[in-house]
């Protein structure tokens, strides 16, 4: 599997931020799609038809919550972190 900086900079990731909309809204990943945390379980179908997903957050808590849920149900997926450090690989 491709890096996350070459998925990202590539244009191949599916960037996924698990923070709440109000996180979302102050900045985020360009193309980025916001799903929270809490919404995830919710939202498993429509994750699992997603490719090269990269997960981000604020600190990288959450998202390294979800990466460990996701992978628990089958599905690949990498932790990007801080949506800050995912966003510099768009650069």
């Amino acid at each position: 599997m491709e890096t996350i900086e070459q998925l990202v900079r590539t244009g191949k990731a599916t960037v996924v931020d698990v923070r709440t909309p109000q996180e979302y809204t102050t900045g985020h990943v360009k193309g980025s799609i916001n799903i929270p945390l809490h919404e995830v379980p919710n939202r498993v179908d429509e994750i699992k038809e997603m490719n090269n997903i990269v997960l981000c957050c604020a600190s990288g808590g959450r998202s390294a919550r979800c990466a460990d849920f996701l992978r628990r149900h089958g599905i690949e997926c990498l932790d990007g972190g801080p949506w800050t450090l995912v966003n510099l690989h768009c650069n």
